[in-house]
């Protein structure tokens, strides 16, 4: 069960980590404009080597950056809920935190997909026909690698709770 905990709450940190560098960094996509290389992301966009802030309220910028923000608050509140697990209080003892740890982790890997699919989709189909040379860079890999670390790290604490579920039934026997 321990063991189960360790790697999801590892998977968790990595997410969480992967999650913030993902929203914070400017590479979600990179393209030519007028001869020269320029890279965007979800709050600034940057022309040769200048940097400007992104001013336009555009709803699928608002909702990715809105989707990111709640993922990385639920991931942190699954890893927090995850530290708790491995302690034993003799309070709550119908309230399972590996349960409830897995669930926000869960909760997380829905908001970044939602964040990621609303991105892929305006990118693809508004964007990619703006611009004739463009791609996706690393913060927007970032977030996919982010979705699936928070994701195995769901995975790893329903495993924990299923053993722990498995050892109570069958030592009250």
């Amino acid at each position: 069960m321990y063991s189960f905990m360790g790697g999801g709450l590892f998977c968790a940190c990595v997410g969480n980590i992967l999650l913030v560098v993902s929203t914070a960094t400017d590479y979600w996509m990179q393209y030519r404009l007028s001869g020269t290389f320029a890279h965007q992301g979800l709050w600034r966009y940057c022309v040769t080597g200048k940097c400007y802030m992104q001013t336009e309220s555009i709803a699928y910028w608002n909702a990715t950056r809105a989707f990111m923000i709640l993922s990385t608050l639920s991931c942190f509140a699954g890893i927090i809920a995850g530290i708790l697990s491995f302690a034993h209080f003799s309070t709550f003892q119908r309230f399972n935190r590996s349960f409830a740890a897995g669930i926000m982790f869960f909760i997380s890997t829905l908001f970044v997909l939602l964040a990621m699919a609303i991105y892929t989709g305006v990118t693809v189909n508004f964007l990619g026909k703006r611009f004739g040379d463009w791609r996706f860079s690393w913060s927007y890999i970032l977030g996919w690698v982010a979705l699936l670390m928070t994701f195995f790290a769901g995975i790893f604490y329903m495993c924990a709770y299923r053993m722990h579920e498995c050892r109570r039934v069958t030592g009250s026997r």
